[in-house]
């Protein structure tokens, strides 16, 4: 009886997404980022975050680094990771020439907004095999509770 706005004539909503495709393609997204929770191409260290009812759990991939050379701060309810990491490649000269550089070298940060109902006075973090593990709890009274019914 009535046709859906989804199977327009021509199928419009195909056609705008084929557009887009190709626009992405020719323009290669300008270095941008392609969603709101996205970064540019090449943010380092990458991330990944999660949580469990207790705790926000952090993972900061960061190979190659110096475990005193990385900083991690919080700061209104900011989470910080920052650090350096140097180059193993020998100065461009007359003599030496590079024809790829594809690892990041240089100083970096990121910076990660916490819940609301994140703990900044209980947080740990930890190095091991290049991943930076950070862990930061839940204040009390926003954790799950079972209340028992009499």
């Amino acid at each position: 009886m009535y046709q859906s706005i989804l199977s327009a004539p021509g199928d419009l909503f195909a056609e705008l997404d084929r557009l887009r495709r190709e626009m992405q393609q020719s323009f290669g997204g300008l270095g941008m980022p392609s969603s709101i929770r996205a970064v540019t191409r090449g943010s380092f260290p990458a991330i990944n975050i999660g949580s469990t009812p207790k705790s926000v759990e952090v993972y900061a991939f960061a190979p190659g680094i110096d475990p005193d050379k990385l900083d991690v701060n919080v700061d209104r309810g900011l989470l910080s990771i920052s650090g350096e990491r140097r180059s193993d490649l020998p100065e461009e000269s007359g003599e030496v020439s590079i024809y790829a550089r594809e690892r990041f070298a240089g100083s970096f940060k990121r910076v990660i907004s916490l819940p609301e109902d994140a703990d900044p006075s209980r947080i740990e973090a930890r190095y091991r095999d290049g991943v930076v593990h950070i862990s930061v709890q839940r204040h009390e009274p926003a954790q799950p509770k079972r209340i028992e019914i009499r």
